[in-house]
């Protein structure tokens, strides 16, 4: 089969960038998933993200033992399917801080004036106007605000006030430096709304858009440095003008190696033939960590009940404990309190549940750590497609990080300690620890993924950089990379928006070239 243009991925970017190359009905675009259909009706229920965790829409991913997490391995939920994570995601459209987009060294082409307008063309508002003045209001992709929220998601914003972090003006569609906010919402009407839901179904009647489910790409046909096609289990799809990979940080680099692009050594000992010396493919892998911290919360909480009652409440009107996201609000703020640009952020759960699942009569406070100055890479394993890579983060092995996020649970002792919270935490259901060795070793213990991994195909002016600033792979012709594995620094905020921002943008600089 032959079109003009491949995606493979149909992910949060991979979605973006298919339909809109097909919005010109002169072109032919094929969107290759690995994954199946997104009809799992947990899939729409906010309140059940987890349940869709380890299933056929997760490709159920796990880190190399982590040195720096007192060697344990980290499960990576990843989404496999229609809509990718943004499938399997806790729907929060959090943009971050727009200095960030000025680290990239990518050119003119990008940094803060170039980029943060596409992710107002990505935004359409659901809620208030002036509460959402911040975000855009025509695009595909509906943000609302939390339909119920639980009131101990209120609590913990005046709660962050009380530690001297005020509410965010203006919500975060901007670029908060610090402060405490409600969490808008990839939803519509109380439901989720991914990639999928804005970008698939509306192009789902274009005779010029070929979406194809449950077909793992083996690897990119190369000729003569161009490439040309995708290889499939059972035949090759040729590409005529160009293949563009939006397979995720993961996903990205995997494929690129696996067809022979990358570091030769690495290639050659996993049994790949090497075809382009690209040695920065899969390096800089690096994620955002979260260690939570489970209150007890006084008087239960609703989330204790979620029997018929509960069901019958969120399919009656979309509110209760089954409309809810988890997490519900967050806070950003500086290890050293003062001003500029975060590196810290807190998570608010008003839940929390025990390692089996079980709903515990607790809240849940996690402590995030943005910048994180660690950096791991991606390896492949053997030749074969089927196997997963070698996933290796480096999580808290730049002795940098450590002390930033001792700091940042430090801040959350205090919010949990504030008057505010007195009448509705009963304390700690596990101790905070009291000195910093045992600190520190509890985050080890304990710190798990917030599934924003970003950096293994890298976007740059530099001649090491895995894509150029047009997000073409660096000595192949026809190729281009776009989704979160160009983003050189994680953002100080949650990699989804980026992701589909970059699906706009990347679908863009292809149109120009048309």
């Amino acid at each position: 089969m032959d079109f003009d243009y491949i995606v493979v991925g149909a992910g949060s970017a991979g979605c973006a960038v298919a339909a809109r190359l097909s919005e010109d009905p002169g072109v032919t675009v094929a969107l290759i998933e690995a994954g199946g259909p997104d009809d799992d009706p947990n899939v729409k229920i906010p309140f059940a993200t987890p349940e869709l965790f380890g299933t056929a829409l997760d490709w159920n991913l796990a880190t190399a033992p982590q040195e720096g997490l007192a060697g344990r391995s980290v499960t990576w939920p990843r989404g496999r399917g229609l809509g990718g994570s943004s499938t399997i995601n806790f729907q929060m459209w959090v943009p971050g801080h727009a200095d960030d987009l000025d680290t990239w060294d990518a050119g003119p082409l990008w940094g803060r004036e170039r980029f943060e307008p596409y992710f107002r063309r990505v935004e359409r508002w659901a809620g208030d106007p002036d509460a959402g003045r911040t975000h855009g209001d025509r695009g595909p992709l509906w943000i609302s605000p939390p339909r119920d929220p639980d009131p101990s998601s209120l609590a913990f914003v005046d709660a962050c006030a009380e530690a001297g972090l005020k509410p965010i003006e203006g919500g975060l569609g901007g670029s908060p430096e610090s402060g405490a906010a409600l969490t808008p919402l990839t939803q519509h009407e109380g439901q989720r709304w991914s990639a999928a839901d804005a970008y698939l179904r509306p192009a789902a009647g274009r005779r010029n858009l070929t979406v194809l489910t449950r077909e793992l790409v083996h690897g990119i046909v190369l000729e003569d440095r161009r490439a040309v096609g995708v290889r499939l289990a059972d035949r090759v799809l040729t590409a005529r003008r160009e293949v563009v990979l939006s397979a995720g940080a993961i996903g990205s680099p995997h494929l690129l190696m696996l067809s022979g692009i990358g570091d030769p050594d690495r290639l050659a000992a996993a049994g790949v033939r090497p075809r382009v010396a690209l040695p920065g493919v899969g390096e800089g892998l690096h994620d955002h960590l979260v260690v939570d911290f489970v209150l007890r919360a006084s008087g239960g909480t609703r989330f204790t009940d979620l029997g018929p009652e509960a069901r019958r409440r969120y399919e009656a009107d979309r509110t209760g404990p089954f409309s809810s996201n988890l997490p519900e609000a967050v806070a950003f703020f500086r290890a050293d309190r003062g001003d500029g640009p975060p590196d810290l952020e807190l998570l608010w759960v008003p839940a929390a549940f025990d390692a089996d699942g079980t709903p515990l009569a607790g809240r849940t406070l996690g402590v995030v750590l943005l910048q994180p100055h660690s950096r791991g890479r991606v390896d492949l394993v053997d030749a074969d497609p089927a196997t997963p890579p070698r996933i290796d983060p480096g999580y808290l092995t730049d002795p940098r990080d450590l002390p930033t996020f001792l700091e940042g649970v430090r801040f959350a002792r205090e919010v949990a300690d504030t008057q505010v919270f007195k009448p509705l935490l009963d304390g700690p259901l596990t101790p905070w620890p009291a000195d910093d060795d045992r600190l520190g070793a509890f985050v080890r213990e304990h710190a798990e993924t917030v599934f924003h991994p970003v950096g293994t195909c890298r976007v740059g002016e530099a001649e090491d950089s895995v894509v150029d600033p047009r997000l073409k792979v660096r000595g192949v012709d026809g190729l281009r990379v776009v989704d979160a594995s160009v983003i050189p620094h994680v953002p100080r905020g949650h990699t989804h928006a980026h992701a589909v921002a970059l699906g706009e943008r990347g679908a863009e600089l292809i149109q120009e070239e048309q």
